[in-house]
């Protein structure tokens, strides 16, 4: 069995850590439980995301941290932009809370990426 490209696993990485930062953040709040309020507050976001691998910077090394930066910017910029435009308010906790989580998540995953594939060339290099 194949496994996907590295910029598939990259892109579905990154969507998952936005519905996962939706999900808690709905939870947090108390919200019901369900798909479609769960999309509404990712959908946002996720547009962000899309548009930011858009950006040659993150085609070029999607799990590269300068690759993460690009795609916490896009997401959070674009995310609270169109969130603001559709709320027509945009609290300034919400705003912090908002990147703080985001780059947990996003920058998150691939610095543990870049420590797991450190580890295993260490581990190649003392077997041979």
């Amino acid at each position: 069995m194949r496994r996907p490209p590295i910029p598939v696993l990259a892109l579905i990485a990154d969507a998952v850590a936005v519905v996962v930062f939706a999900a808690i953040g709905r939870s947090s709040h108390a919200e019901a439980d369900s798909i479609v309020g769960l999309i509404g507050t990712a959908a946002p976001f996720l547009v962000g995301l899309g548009a930011s691998w858009a950006s040659r910077r993150v085609r070029a090394d999607p799990p590269g941290l300068g690759a993460g930066v690009v795609v916490l910017l896009g997401t959070v910029v674009i995310g609270l932009a169109l969130r603001a435009a559709f709320l027509q308010r945009l609290p300034l906790s919400f705003a912090i809370v908002t990147t703080i989580s985001l780059a947990v998540l996003l920058l998150g995953w691939r610095g543990l990426s870049m420590l797991v594939a450190r580890v295993s060339v260490k581990r190649g290099a003392l077997r041979h």
